[in-house]
């Protein structure tokens, strides 16, 4: 069955307390090549089918459900798994920038 897979960030321009506290648990350790962590959700959605009506509903959730746009950016809606109804020739489809009308 394919897997529908939302990607949600925290704003670039905010603070990611989260993302600071990792950060400097890896310096403590002496892993210094990392110069920064951010940490997000990652939704995964099962569905018995991929067509453009999913992928258009699961965009609406992910901007109206899954992320609080004052705070976060839906990053990426992609498909694993299996290829979309009527898009026989990709692996999996991959939205980087979401509309949120």
């Amino acid at each position: 069955m394919p897997t529908i897979v939302v990607e949600v960030m925290p704003k670039a321009e905010l603070l990611d307390p989260q993302g600071k506290a990792v950060a400097g648990a890896l310096s403590r350790l002496g892993k210094t090549e990392y110069t920064g962590v951010r940490i997000g959700k990652r939704f995964e959605l099962t569905v018995d089918e991929v067509t453009d009506a999913v992928l258009a509903e699961v965009t609406e959730l992910a901007n109206d459900m899954f992320s609080n746009s004052v705070i976060e950016d839906v990053v990426s809606i992609s498909v694993v798994g299996t290829t979309p109804v009527g898009h026989d020739d990709l692996l999996a489809v991959s939205v980087d920038t979401v509309d949120k009308n």
